[in-house]
């Protein structure tokens, strides 16, 4: 089949009948439009497809080779037929409402906690009853009624210069606001979900006044205006246009397996002070219309399966929800123990509004 271009939040089908990477691999075009531009694998339409109990359409905010494998070994293991609607950040959620009874997913993914909690008081997940879930996960990564349960985890660490840091200086989040830092500091912009999460954190263990005071500090200790993604603080480090960079651990972790050179001289700090470091989670509900809510359950715990959590620390170096799970991932290895953040993911969730006015009272671009 000759190459197509689709634009980005644009659908296509993908028919059953075949297992997930045999259908991507038979239409390369269609792969690579996944990876390019976050596209849409849409379920058939009602008239194409019959929504049948062997059939488990899931929407998702997340395009990584880990979850691809997760689909994979789920219909190897199942018989079942996964299809696949993929957009990003808060245009699932209106993709989600948008199809409520045209094709209503019958799992919902999303990659902070943020978005979790937004999809939760739009009302688009039902409760899920699962003795298995809740003996997998803490109470902190699921939600108190079964909206919704943690796959992954994600800290928020410092990655600095060794020659140029003190790593005893990021023991502490709220290090980075002391005017030691002034012109020191890489940062995404304040609309990163991320970031917002991570303040949302700081609201809940610090409270409102002195969370926009660390806010206000932080803005002004910046190197440059926020640009790009967490790789790219990363690089700014690493090219010495600041010497501190906010970022995800798996981004320096992919950096670590795939580009060493990128990071030679740079290390990565957990802060330990006060209640450790910010840990974020990407998450999965049973969606509020579904048509296979049985199946849905089956799904979301096959991936808080041993088998299902090895598949994202050893893809995609984000740590498993389940703490009990070994995994083969050096660059993991290799992080230092650190203390995990235990504040509930609702409480993170619910400071989200307020953290974003935090940001945008602090000046923070």
């Amino acid at each position: 089949m000759a190459d197509r271009q689709l634009q980005a939040g644009q659908a296509t089908c993908v028919p059953s009948g075949k297992g997930f990477a045999e259908r991507l691999s038979a239409t390369p075009w269609l792969r690579r439009a996944v990876l390019s531009f976050g596209l849409v694998l849409a379920a058939c339409s009602p008239a194409e497809q019959d929504p049948s109990d062997g059939t488990l359409t899931i929407y998702t905010s997340r395009h990584y080779d880990s979850d691809y494998a997760l689909y994979e070994a789920f219909e190897q293991a199942t018989g079942a037929t996964v299809e696949v609607v993929e957009a990003d950040g808060d245009l699932l959620i209106e993709r989600v409402k948008a199809d409520a009874t045209s094709n209503p997913p019958d799992v919902i993914v999303t990659v902070d906690v943020g978005r979790l909690w937004h999809a939760d008081q739009e009302g688009l997940f039902q409760p899920t009853d699962s003795a298995l879930l809740v003996e997998r996960l803490p109470a902190s990564l699921r939600h108190p009624e079964g909206h919704w349960f943690g796959l992954t985890q994600r800290a928020r660490v410092m990655v600095y210069a060794e020659d140029r840091v003190d790593a005893a200086e990021l023991d502490d989040y709220a290090n980075l606001a002391d005017q030691a830092f002034e012109g020191h500091i890489c940062a995404r912009s304040s609309g990163s979900i991320y970031n917002i999460s991570l303040l949302a954190s700081l609201i809940a263990h610090w409270g409102e006044e002195r969370a926009s005071t660390w806010a206000s500090g932080v803005a002004s200790n910046l190197a440059r205006p926020p640009q790009g993604g967490d790789t790219d603080q990363i690089r700014a480090v690493a090219a010495g246009e600041c010497d501190v960079a906010l970022v995800n651990h798996y981004y320096f972790a992919r950096l670590l397996r795939e580009e060493p050179a990128a990071v030679e001289g740079l290390a990565i700090a957990f802060p330990s002070a006060g209640a450790g470091t910010h840990m974020n989670t990407s998450g999965a509900g049973v969606g509020a219309n579904a048509r296979n809510p049985d199946l849905a359950r089956q799904f979301i715990e096959f991936a808080l399966s041993d088998e299902g959590q090895r598949l994202f620390p050893e893809l995609t170096n984000e740590f498993p929800a389940v703490a009990s799970v070994t995994y083969d991932n050096a660059a993991l290895a290799s992080f230092p123990d650190f203390i995990r953040d235990p504040l509930p993911a609702e409480q993170i969730g619910a400071n989200q509004e307020l953290a974003q006015r935090l940001f945008d009272r602090a000046g923070w671009p």
